[in-house]
């Protein structure tokens, strides 16, 4: 430090114009012989090339021609060049002094950014190792210089829109570096993120423990700033890219040479990106366990099979979403997908029959738990058989916007797939009711979860099957916006399905206390979970049996947008219902005297409350409110117009640990 200081008085004794060090001074005079700038310059490390390292002494050589102006000019240290400030700064002895020095200005803290933690590790090591250090003394606590040594990728930071800056990057590259390290950095930009490649240097120079990086929205950085992160950070486990249009092949490239841990990469709308990233992700990256890629134009079957072939003994996660692909992509899928246990397959048009069918029939995928596929028209009822055919260990089936799947694909996909727990059917409209049942018939004995969703094809029927199915496994069902789904459908599920806990019915219209009393009724363990948003038909009638059926069990229940439902329920509600903690009313009939009701029920332990729309609520419900219990972590009073704002600041200062939204 006695060196630094002093090589900080020579340079500003020269940039300040002091004449001891020009021509005729006595420091240059004697300038051989001088012990003290010997010392200084010895073993000088520069921050500029080597063709730079005289600068200073011939500088000092035309001393004697500065103005008298410049002599009169006042010493400071910001009067050096960045070359000579980097030299003083790679000198601070510990995390605590650059941090400091940091705060001094935007110039100190980019310099200091600038520094690697590789050199600064390297120079304290040489200190240490110059020294003598004396034995250890048991009976003190571990020094700092220790404490800041240790740098484990502990912390995560987010930076949201106007946010994202270099010099808040800079900050956190330096903040982060004596408090464990960053681990994890997450920037979501916008179109007029100002983030550049120099803030991503910073983190790259001072965050070698990075292991997870997420980029959104970043116009700005190029492949320099990537490939300096793939130099920086080579303990880099996650990538995630989206909309970074000036990152293409030679940053993922830079990427894989660099982090041979990459386990999890995401590339989404980046259109620079092509066929070459992909392939050296797969060549140099032995660990990758999961792939997410979603619109990128120029990535095609040369990029998708190159690298699921490379990554065969460790991949087992594939996404991909809006690609030019084609039957020979899924080919190479089915064939090396032999660790996928997930894959989502979405909007690929160039995809055809022939693709799921070799997909399947490779027999490659037999460790596949879990697949989704959304609006790709290749999707067939042969394309489906063959698919539970070659996953003989398949418990999720996801499928979406099929224009072609029909009873009869569903029944033999049903037939085969022993293993299924969880079946979900959206915009299939050739699907039916007898499809459904068939399938039923067929299915598993584990299934547990059956969604269906917009699926104009399911309709009441005027006969059913002779024989109907038992489900005793099923726990879930949902049926949501399929306005052909009415009275005899819900009680033909009521009669197959005695053990289900969860109903979701929301969206449909056509439903009526009526309908849904025979499925209350039909239930032998208990509803734990209710939705039945939108279904404006549903009265009081129905929430006093449903209580009296299953208040003891009942967790969850959603009557938004039911307006028929008035104070009488939530009477119920607070007499019969022990274990409620989700209770939506949005846009009910409730008012004043139900909220205090409600509130007065000693035994409720209510978590989450929505009175949205309410517009029979008023300010006098406040009091009652307040008095929910420490149990309340969220309370929705959105357009709530005869509640005052100065009534809900009172009510958020009684509640302040709950999360109100007004």
């Amino acid at each position: 430090l006695d060196e630094l200081l002093g090589l900080t008085a020579v340079l500003l004794s020269y940039y300040a114009g002091n004449d001891d060090i020009g021509p005729g001074g006595p420091l240059f005079s004697n300038l051989m012989d001088s012990s003290l700038l010997l010392s200084l310059t010895y073993n000088f490390d520069a921050y500029c090339p080597p063709s730079k390292r005289h600068r200073i002494t011939s500088l000092i050589c035309k001393a004697g021609e500065k103005t008298a102006d410049e002599k009169q000019q006042p010493r400071s240290i910001d009067t050096l060049p960045d070359e000579c400030l980097f030299e003083i700064l790679q000198r601070l002895p510990g995390d605590k002094e650059r941090s400091n020095s940091a705060c001094v200005s935007k110039r100190w803290l980019m310099l200091l950014c600038s520094i690697r933690s590789s050199e600064l590790a390297d120079r304290k090591k040489h200190r240490n190792e110059s020294v003598k250090k004396p034995l250890p003394d048991l009976n003190k606590d571990v020094s700092e210089d220790e404490q800041e040594s240790e740098n484990n990728g502990f912390h995560t930071r987010r930076l949201d829109a106007e946010e994202a800056t270099d010099i808040r990057l800079a900050s956190i590259a330096l903040g982060t570096c004596s408090r464990g390290g960053l681990g994890k950095l997450l920037i979501r930009g916008s179109n007029s993120t100002r983030v550049t490649d120099v803030g991503l240097s910073a983190i790259a120079h001072g965050c070698p423990s990075l292991r997870a990086l997420s980029m959104w929205k970043v116009p700005l950085i190029t492949d320099a700033g990537l490939s300096e992160i793939a130099d920086g950070c080579p303990l880099l486990e996650k990538l995630d890219l989206c909309q970074c249009p000036q990152i293409s092949d030679r940053g993922l490239i830079a990427v894989a040479q660099k982090c041979p841990k990459l386990t999890s990469l995401t590339i989404e709308s980046c259109s620079s990106v092509g066929n070459e990233g992909l392939q050296a992700i797969g060549r140099c990256c032995p660990k990758l366990k999961s792939v997410t890629i979603k619109n990128c134009l120029h990535v095609g079957d040369q990029g998708i099979t190159s690298l699921v072939s490379s990554a065969s003994s460790s991949l087992e996660r594939i996404k991909l979403q809006t690609l030019s692909i084609s039957d020979v992509a899924l080919a190479v899928i089915g064939h090396y997908g032999k660790n996928v246990i997930d894959l989502s397959l979405s909007g690929l048009q160039n995809v055809y029959e022939k693709g799921f069918w070799v997909m399947g029939s490779t027999l490659g995928l037999r460790k596949l738990r879990s697949i989704s596929i959304t609006c790709c028209n290749g999707l067939t009822d042969i394309a489906l058989q063959a698919i539970a055919k070659g996953s003989p260990f398949l418990k999720h089936l996801f499928v979406r916007k099929s224009c072609y799947l029909s009873d009869s694909g569903l029944s033999a996909f049903a037939e085969s797939a022993k293993e299924l727990e969880n079946l979900h059917l959206e915009d299939c409209n050739q699907i039916t009711l007898i499809g459904v049942l068939g399938a039923l018939s067929k299915c598993s004995p584990q299934l547990k979860s059956l969604s269906l969703v917009r699926c104009l094809g399911i309709k009441d029927t005027a006969f059913a099957p002779v024989q109907l199915p038992s489900c005793i496994s099923l726990r879930s069902l949902t049926i949501r916006d399929c306005p052909g789904v009415s009275s005899a459908s819900l009680q033909v599920v009521g009669k197959i399905c005695p053990q289900l806990q969860n109903i979701d019915l929301s969206g449909q219209v056509g439903v009526t206390d009526t309908f849904l009393l025979p499925l209350i009724k039909s239930s032998d363990v208990g509803f734990v979970q209710v939705n039945l948003n939108g279904c404006v038909n549903v009265t009081d009638d129905l929430v006093t049996t449903l209580v009296k059926a299953h208040g003891s069990t009942l967790k969850m229940l959603n009557l938004c947008g039911c307006k028929k439902i008035t104070d009488r329920s939530l009477l119920a509600i607070a007499d019969g219902c022990s274990v409620i903690e989700d209770l939506d009313l949005s846009s009910c009939s409730v008012s004043d005297y139900g909220v205090a009701v409600l509130a007065s029920a000693r035994q409720l332990q209510l978590q989450i409350l929505s009175l949205a729309s309410c517009s029979k609520v008023t300010v006098k419900s406040l009091p009652f409110l307040g008095n929910l219990g420490q149990s309340m972590v969220g309370l929705n009073l959105q357009h709530c117009s005869l509640i005052s704002t100065r009534g809900m600041k009172l009510l958020e200062e009684k509640l302040w640990w709950c999360d109100i939204i007004s």
